[in-house]
């Protein structure tokens, strides 16, 4: 798919998905290495973006490092931080029952939560798989005596090695239906997790672009951010699937590779 991208290469910043962009599963895919040099030599601000929750920035960084491409923790930003954020501006030193991996638990450590299964103030779900009807039957119980419930992202799959799997927002799906109560998502599309990511940045939504594979949270995030978008074909959608959208991306590219192609 060959487009002028000068106007995005011209951008001082770039927010980037990572599942179905950089990589899928465990393997590295093509033209990562390549964008990330460009951005580097380019001196380019650059901040990977995931909903993931499950690993900290620097389980991120050391999952890229096996891979064979060199990111520092400070460039990785995920839903579990976001979430731990927004949680203790609305409930300081709260407390939390979460049906998740470790670096949501520890986000929400760091931020002054406590882990409470009696009587939380918030019943907080995130990718695992570790998810059994024990969890869920807690979970339904705990809301349905007042804890709020939050997921850390909408995402209903996610790419792996093995294709297609239930994410964030199909797990808590159980939940949901038991007790009649919706979740509030924090991770894209919600402006929230921008904002933040843009105050990371040190940077103005004019400036900025979005890189993802997802019209449902990259792109539309991007939209309603207002920031330039770039879907990548690499992931979970396809030129048939962009269709079925009300809205566009304002590029559509094979991977994350044709970025350098086209400079």
């Amino acid at each position: 798919m060959t487009q002028n991208l000068e106007k995005i290469h011209n951008k001082e910043a770039f927010i980037c998905d990572m599942d179905g962009v950089i990589y899928h599963g465990t393997r590295l895919l093509p033209g990562a290495n390549e964008f990330v040099e460009w951005l580097t030599k380019n001196n380019k601000k650059f901040l990977f973006l995931t909903n993931s929750s499950e690993r900290s920035p620097r389980e991120l960084a050391f999952k890229l490092e096996r891979m064979g491409l060199h990111v520092t923790e400070d460039h990785f930003y995920t839903s579990a931080l976001a979430t731990a954020s927004f949680l203790a501006t609305q409930c300081p030193g709260g407390s939390a029952y979460v049906i998740g991996e470790p670096g949501l638990v520890n986000a929400l450590y760091d931020k002054g939560f406590q882990m409470n299964d009696y009587n939380p103030d918030y019943v907080v779900l995130g990718e695992t798989r570790s998810l059994s009807y024990e969890k869920i039957e807690r979970a339904v119980k705990l809301v349905q005596n007042g804890a709020k419930l939050i997921g850390t992202n909408s995402d209903l799959t996610g790419p792996t090695d093995a294709g297609i799997m239930p994410a964030c927002r199909a797990l808590i799906a159980p939940i949901e239906l038991a007790t009649g109560k919706n979740a509030y998502f924090i991770g894209k599309p919600n402006p929230l997790i921008m904002r933040h990511a843009l105050k990371k940045l040190e940077c103005h939504r004019a400036d900025a672009v979005i890189i993802g594979d997802r019209m449902d949270t990259d792109i539309v995030a991007g939209i309603e951010s207002e920031l330039d978008t770039v879907l990548v074909l690499s992931g979970v959608t396809s030129t048939e699937t962009i269709k079925k959208f009300p809205y566009r991306p304002m590029y559509v590219l094979n991977g994350i590779g044709d970025v350098v192609k086209e400079s």
